[in-house]
């Protein structure tokens, strides 16, 4: 298990971006050398985990608990297959392309070892927006994405420091529940009844999503 790439994107102008000024930092590229991790700040005020990592509409991306976005190599085959294009690694916006772990079947609050400092924390699945679909150019995109249910993850920093491609991810904790990003990902788009399931993650998960979950619970029961 192993990181293929840390990609960083810089605040571009895009015909499709819906951030502010319609910039957006969704195009990242692999970078050489060392990148510093470390938490970035609440939402809506703190960017991306990764310094020199551009994100730009931040009342929906970035902060602690977005800090850091990592998607399997594996998926991305396979979507290059079905979608019968070249996917570099970054193409998703993801900072960290991985190989050798499952990351949307990762559980909510499983930690990694990212070489040989940083541990991050699985917080929840990426959810598709239109600035994804239309910086992909693919019709239908976030309809097509949220079908195949496997969204990459969104993780929190619990001990900065320097990253790098090539590095080694260690799975270093894993909590006792069943509720995996797979899982929270349907849950909050195709399945809501789900959501109750996903209060075993406790304050694991994201928050807002654990808000949600607690709502849904009180409106609805188990």
């Amino acid at each position: 298990m192993k990181l293929l790439s840390v990609n960083l994107g810089r605040a571009e102008a895009a015909p499709y971006a819906d951030g502010p000024g319609g910039v957006t930092g969704i195009d990242k590229r692999p970078v050489d050398g060392p990148v510093r991790v470390s938490a970035p700040g609440p939402k809506g005020i703190g960017g991306s985990g990764l310094a020199g990592d551009a994100v730009c509409k931040r009342e929906h991306h970035g902060g602690d608990d977005q800090a850091v976005y990592a998607m399997a190599r594996e998926d991305m085959d396979e979507w290059e297959r079905e979608l019968g294009r070249t996917l570099a690694d970054g193409a998703f916006g993801e900072n960290l392309t991985t190989s050798g772990l499952d990351v949307s079947g990762a559980l909510i609050g499983e930690r990694w070892r990212v070489g040989p400092e940083v541990v991050l924390e699985i917080t929840s699945g990426r959810i598709p927006c239109r600035t994804f679909q239309g910086h992909l150019d693919e019709k239908g995109w976030v309809k097509r994405f949220t079908q195949r249910g496997a969204p990459g993850a969104y993780l929190r920093v619990i001990v900065p420091g320097e990253i790098r491609a090539g590095d080694a991810v260690e799975i270093v904790h894993r909590p006792g529940h069943d509720v995996t990003v797979a899982l929270q990902f349907r849950a909050v788009t195709t399945e809501r009844t789900l959501l109750p399931r996903l209060l075993a993650a406790g304050e694991a998960l994201h928050p807002e999503l654990l808000r949600t979950a607690r709502e849904y619970k009180e409106k609805y029961g188990a």
